[in-house]
């Protein structure tokens, strides 16, 4: 199967464009050592070395030619993941669980007063004929549940509180 979808690739953010697999097809690299590469593109040669990457939020942290650059590759998914209002790889708790989309609620998994853990469900909510489970962003106890089973929902209304 040909991927065709470019790679929303950002730099420092500040600069945006896209790369498409043709193009990085057209790199040419060769290893000097550990994390260290010297790349060829447009007939210019470029010293690069990885100082660290982060495959969960695809951050990567290049030095090429001295200077630093923080370069996020997306792909298809992380723009969906996005444009639905979500974050993928999030680490910060949320007191407030909000839709990240208009859907249907399905099913309520928690009740006020229940204590819960990162990544446990809370909800699930259908949205563009696909089930979505809500989880918990992090360690807590549910204050209070705003929803029923059936509602349907906003894209950012509060659907469960945590204390």
């Amino acid at each position: 199967m040909k991927h065709e979808e470019p790679f929303l690739t950002t730099v420092n953010d500040q600069h945006e464009f896209n790369i498409t697999p043709e193009t990085a097809l057209q790199l040419d690299a060769v290893r000097e050592e550990d994390g260290v590469l010297h790349v060829i593109l447009n007939n210019k040669v470029f010293r690069a070395e990885l100082l660290s990457a982060d495959d969960a939020s695809h951050l990567f942290v290049l030095k090429i030619d001295g200077n630093e650059y923080h370069v996020n590759i997306a792909d298809k998914y992380d723009r969906l993941v996005s444009q639905l209002g979500l974050k993928a790889g999030g680490q910060q708790k949320a007191n407030q669980i909000k839709a990240p989309m208009p859907g249907l609620v399905l099913n309520l998994l928690v009740e006020a007063g229940q204590e819960v853990s990162k990544g446990d469900p809370l909800l699930i909510l259908e949205a563009m004929k696909m089930e979505n489970v809500i989880k918990a962003s992090g360690d807590g106890k549910v204050k209070s549940v705003n929803v029923k089973k059936g509602d349907a929902v906003d894209k950012g209304l509060l659907l469960v509180e945590m204390e």
